[in-house]
């Protein structure tokens, strides 16, 4: 991949970190209008649950071709088209008076986002290689940070009692006003590089490793968005104005820590930063286990935040320079292996606190901290990065 011409690798920089924003922005801004949804279909928990089920079905199922279509379109028009297309699909929430309708929008809302996620983050891998330096963790943050405006903004229009109709529109506005802004500033993909590609493709083992990292991170990071607000009211006691301590004090270091991850990689190496990562996010969890209360409950899910904040940006970044496939091949199988966890760990949690408390489910996530570090410290040991 490289720079078009008369953009400087800074500029090619925002422009990705832009696509990385707005696709934040757009499921951030969908979370904050669910109950909203909810109330005017006339949802019940149950089958909310179920709904809300397509958006990963559709990303999952997606993983396996978003490879095949970045390469065969060409990463730049993939990720413009995408980002606008996904954009109009949250429109259209704002419209639906079905159940099926919203499941429908939902799992093409799924597809779009794998889809993004995969342009992106090989946009992401490319300038890396032009830059000779990580810059991976910067961009995640740039998605975190977007988490941190769409609630605000969604907190206003819920507020002034503004419809989601409304509200997506203005998302869609900031879309399309940021595409148009940055569209020629992507990475290009030179001709003669858009070979056909296999649209099913064994990752080899060296990715099935930074899979399984990615996915011991993802379980622990759906932990902390599903689970963290139900430790802190049935665990820990907390009051209900301090039940949100824990997830904002998880999301509060996770997006500050990212854009530090990069610098710290460059200094420490990516075996010690995964070797740390996977020790903050075991300690993290143990402490708000060993002594539950809501001073250590915040401290540790603090230390959560900081532990996967650097994880699944390294991997990405570790698996687009992979020679056994292409960049967004290679993210694409490792990205599915992770968010199989994303998927698995909140039921996960939920079984296992079925059958002993919600305490013991902590700590299974927290032996998957330890397992970041192990793996991670087995996997650049053996391939000598």
């Amino acid at each position: 991949m490289q720079l078009p011409p008369n953009v400087s690798p800074r500029r090619s920089w925002l422009a990705i970190g832009s696509a990385f924003f707005l696709n934040g922005l757009c499921f951030s801004s969908w979370a904050s209008r669910i109950p909203t949804i909810q109330h005017k279909l006339g949802l019940s928990e149950s089958l909310l649950g179920t709904l809300l089920f397509a958006l990963p079905c559709g990303s999952i199922l997606t993983s396996f071709l978003s490879s095949a279509v970045v390469t065969r379109v060409g990463v730049r028009r993939t990720l413009n088209v995408a980002l606008v297309l996904n954009g109009l699909l949250y429109v259209s929430i704002g419209l639906i008076e079905t159940p099926l309708m919203l499941a429908i929008a939902l799992f093409g809302i799924g597809c779009l986002s794998n889809v993004i996620s995969v342009s992106g983050n090989t946009q992401a891998v490319g300038l890396e290689l032009l830059m000779q330096r990580p810059i991976m963790a910067s961009l995640h943050g740039l998605w975190s940070t977007a988490g941190f405006v769409g609630a605000a903004i969604g907190s206003f229009m819920l507020g002034h009692e503004i419809s989601p109709f409304k509200h997506f529109c203005l998302i869609f506005l900031i879309i399309t006003v940021g595409v148009a802004l940055n569209a020629h500033a992507f990475l290009l993909c030179p001709e003669g590089t858009r070979a056909r590609t296999r649209l099913f493709v064994r990752p080899p083992r060296s990715l099935v490793g930074l899979g399984f990292i990615a996915f011991c991170s993802m379980i622990c990071e759906g932990a902390m968005f599903d689970w963290s607000g139900v430790y802190f009211q049935s665990v820990l006691n907390a009051s209900p104005a301090s039940v949100g301590l824990g997830y904002g004090a998880f999301m509060g270091a996770m997006a500050t820590s990212r854009f530090l991850a990069d610098h710290l990689t460059v200094k420490f190496g990516p075996r010690r930063i995964l070797t740390a990562c996977g020790l903050f996010v075991a300690c993290g969890l143990v402490l708000a286990i060993a002594y539950p209360s809501v001073t250590t409950g915040v401290i540790g899910f603090l230390l959560v935040g900081v532990g996967t904040s650097a994880v699944v940006p390294l991997v990405y970044s570790q698996a687009g320079q992979s020679s056994d496939l292409s960049p967004s091949a290679a993210i694409a199988a490792t990205s599915t292996i992770g968010f199989v966890g994303f998927l698995l760990g909140p039921p996960l949690i939920g079984w296992i606190a079925g059958v002993s408390n919600l305490r013991w489910s902590f700590l299974v996530v927290a032996m998957l901290g330890l397992g970041i570090s192990l793996v991670g410290r087995m996997h650049f040991s053996t391939h000598n990065k």
